[in-house]
């Protein structure tokens, strides 16, 4: 019995070693598989739709436009602060589309804070802590940067804009 009982504590404590490991559910019903990505950066962004925040996705599209051939960005609606992404998977997508144009992958609704916390967003904020950066994820819009080896290189605040050069001299 105690030996069961170790081996599901080892279990539960298991930590992804990569963000390679990651698959998700896309938007649309396909998975996103990270390892996809091995050899491009890698933004992902915790998205909204009734946000004030929300007119990022047009600069998060023309980021994806300008850099897509050496960047990958993934969104992830959350409705984690104030009830800012209500809509369904099938809501978000339209709205995404219908407003945005949006082309880039994105996941299916997600918890990005508090107990029912993500997977792969636990894993990208224990990263941060690790690298001593600062947790981005305090409103809708926060970003992680991976390099092309799947490394968390920088975090940027929700109001950081896509377009910034906060974010574009990473990329050049």
């Amino acid at each position: 019995m105690k030996l069961i009982i170790t081996f599901l504590m080892s279990l539960l404590s298991f930590s992804t070693g990569s963000i390679y490991d990651f698959t998700v559910p896309g938007l649309e019903g396909q998975d996103i598989r990270f390892a996809d990505y091995k050899g491009k950066k890698i933004l992902i962004v915790n998205t909204a739709s009734r946000c004030g925040l929300t007119p990022q996705y047009e600069g998060l599209e023309q980021l994806y436009k300008t850099y897509g051939k050496k960047l990958v960005i993934i969104g992830f609606p959350a409705n984690n602060f104030m009830g800012q992404e209500p809509g369904s998977n099938e809501e978000i997508s339209a709205f995404c589309k219908r407003n945005y144009g949006v082309s880039f992958p994105m996941a299916e609704k997600i918890s990005v804070k508090g107990n029912d916390t993500h997977p792969l967003y636990k894993y990208l904020k224990e990263q941060a802590k690790a690298k001593d950066l600062n947790d981005p994820v305090s409103w809708n819009f926060g970003k992680f940067l991976l390099n092309e080896k799947g490394e968390l290189i920088a975090t940027f605040s929700p109001r950081t804009e896509p377009m910034s050069k906060e974010i574009t001299k990473w990329l050049e």
